[in-house]
């Protein structure tokens, strides 16, 4: 077994050690789609190279040592006995390679994702969660499963400068700087969808906010952008350890 802490920078192992505690939050939250889904981390001082998830393992699998090193196609670069599923980095080196702000991107296909992503109107300003995010959204029509390289760069268009997406019929996805930042964007975004959800389910009007509210609510969310990452993503990480350490090996 290749010892990997020991062959890797101190910048890359803290970040595979950031990643890997990202993926246990995934199954924690009910956000997980089996063995599908992806998230990935640009690694430190490099342009091109970047961790995903090895192909075949569920997400409270994943350690800092089974992370998988690719370039920018998708090619392996680590020493592994894994593999990478090149289909599901499609989307993940689209944003990559357009965007050298997204050092994290997590893109998922959780039940309530999937389920406002798949009504015209997309995330409505109900509870306050999807009015701090819903400025931030872009949306990708869908083209069917995300495959081709022609998508990439409609897909890059259409988030343009946004950090948040909701591609049509398909799931969600965030984009962060780091993995604090591409954590708290994405989880804001799924409570979103989630309040949205139960709140449509029970078929009584819907109690919908002002213009200035709503207007409002978007300002402080803009404010506060950064902050919250700082400190929700050392809580969250702390409560994977005293759940399972086991995704530091």
């Amino acid at each position: 077994m290749v010892d990997v802490k020991n062959t890797v920078s101190k910048e890359e192992w803290d970040t595979r050690v950031d990643l890997a505690a990202f993926y246990r939050t995934i199954p924690y939250f009910g956000w997980d789609d089996l063995i599908f889904t992806h998230i990935s981390a640009r690694v430190p001082g490099t342009e091109d190279h970047f961790l995903i998830n090895p192909y075949g393992f569920l997400f409270d699998e994943i350690t800092a040592s089974n992370l998988v090193k690719v370039d920018i196609k998708g090619k392996i670069l680590s020493e592994t006995s894994n593999f990478v599923n090149p289909a599901g980095f499609t989307i993940h080196s689209a944003i990559h390679e357009a965007r050298s702000d997204a050092h994290c991107i997590v893109h998922l296909h959780s039940n309530d994702g999937v389920a406002v992503a798949s009504l015209k109107d997309g995330l409505l300003p109900l509870a306050q969660t999807g009015m701090l995010v819903r400025n931030q959204i872009a949306y990708h029509d869908y083209e069917g499963v995300a495959l081709l390289e022609d998508e990439k760069k409609r897909l890059v268009a259409d988030l343009g400068e946004k950090n948040l997406m909701i591609l049509r019929n398909h799931g969600t996805l965030a984009a962060g700087k780091n993995v604090a930042d591409a954590f708290t964007y994405i989880y804001f975004l799924e409570r979103a969808c989630t309040y949205q959800v139960r709140a449509m389910a029970g078929k009584l009007e819907l109690n919908a906010p002002s213009t200035e509210a709503i207007e409002t609510t978007k300002q402080q969310g803009e404010a506060s952008q950064g902050m919250a990452g700082a400190l929700l993503w050392p809580a969250v990480r702390r409560k994977m350890e005293k759940l399972d350490p086991s995704f530091m090996n």
